[in-house]
């Protein structure tokens, strides 16, 4: 494994992120996996040489913190051997402060999710969308009092419009506070909106992508007549909203790609992603194991300049999809 830069700082992690939000309760969504079932997919990552894990506290409402938590810490054998990532915003609770990117909330959750997890510090905590409600001032002073407490060694940011990133990182500089790092944003052959002005400023930047549902929820893995062929293809409400029926071209030419190479879809979808410079890593969910192979894979799959100008030629512009 050769190991990359998050983002322009000098941390080390893997250039596959293993999303965690696969692990916790089933109950909060039927394709997730229970603590038990999941032992083996996070010792086949760590024996993968990936180190770098991703979660957020409103994963199985908490439940995700808690087996990321105990998994992580029963399988690597220092602290010092894996990269932490977690989120803040979304509901965790039913009152009316359990949310958003108040003060409050901020460091009410930051305690909440180390408690989860079971550690004294989070390598890289999140907000995980813009919150219009709270001034950008306020959220970028309750982090920066993150890193300096030392509950939180650097921060990054998620899906949210260009203008919005550019002015949390101009206040953080004008308060002297930390800037963000890292962008998790959604990214991926069927959805590359990001690439008119969020990825040039996070180039320009030297902020890390983090490309979340690289894999477009599974579309990007199976021909479009295996949409609904998963239990995630068949109960997921999010998908169509996101990825209708316009995206079979782009499928197609990956499904053609990959018979070519005689590989799964899968890894030509993820060689693509790595293959651009402002990724530092991808974060891609695994609900069985040869899900982390393919991961693995398509970090050696080399795509032609004829590949590249095909897969990405059926691409059609869509609404923007946050």
């Amino acid at each position: 494994m050769d190991y990359v830069n998050l983002g322009s700082t000098g941390l080390k992690v893997s250039p596959i992120c293993l999303g965690m939000m696969s692990y916790g309760d089933p109950g909060w969504r039927p394709w997730v996996i229970p603590e038990d079932d999941a032992v083996p997919f996070i010792e086949k990552a760590a024996e993968s040489g990936i180190n770098f894990f991703d979660t957020a506290d409103m994963y199985s409402i908490g439940v995700s913190e808690e087996v990321t938590g105990k998994l992580l810490q029963k399988t690597f054998p220092r602290r010092e051997d894996y990269v932490l990532a977690t989120k803040v915003y979304f509901p965790v609770g039913d009152g009316v402060n359990d949310r958003g990117l108040s003060r409050g909330h901020i460091l009410d959750a930051v305690d909440a999710s180390l408690t989860r997890l079971g550690l004294d510090h989070i390598d890289l905590y999140q907000i995980h969308r813009w919150d219009d409600s709270t001034p950008i001032e306020e959220t970028m002073e309750a982090l920066h009092d993150c890193v300096r407490w030392g509950k939180v060694r650097y921060i990054g940011a998620s899906s949210m419009s260009a203008w919005q990133f550019a002015k949390a990182q101009h206040t953080a500089d004008l308060g002297g506070w930390t800037r963000f790092v890292t962008m998790q944003n959604h990214y991926n052959l069927i959805y590359r909106e990001e690439e008119r002005e969020m990825i040039p400023q996070c180039l320009d930047m030297g902020v890390g992508l983090l490309p979340w549902s690289p894999l477009a929820r599974g579309l990007l893995t199976r021909p479009p007549s295996e949409r609904e062929s998963t239990e995630r293809g068949a109960t997921d409400q999010i998908t169509p909203r996101w990825y209708a029926d316009e995206n079979d071209a782009v499928i197609e030419v990956v499904e053609s790609v990959a018979g070519e190479h005689g590989i799964p879809m899968a890894q030509v979808a993820l060689a693509w992603l790595v293959s651009k410079s402002a990724v530092t890593a991808p974060v891609v969910g695994a609900t069985k194991l040869s899900h982390i192979d393919d991961a693995i894979a398509a970090l050696d799959v080399e795509l032609s300049e004829g590949d590249l100008e095909r897969l990405e030629s059926a691409y059609t512009t869509r609404a923007i999809a946050h």
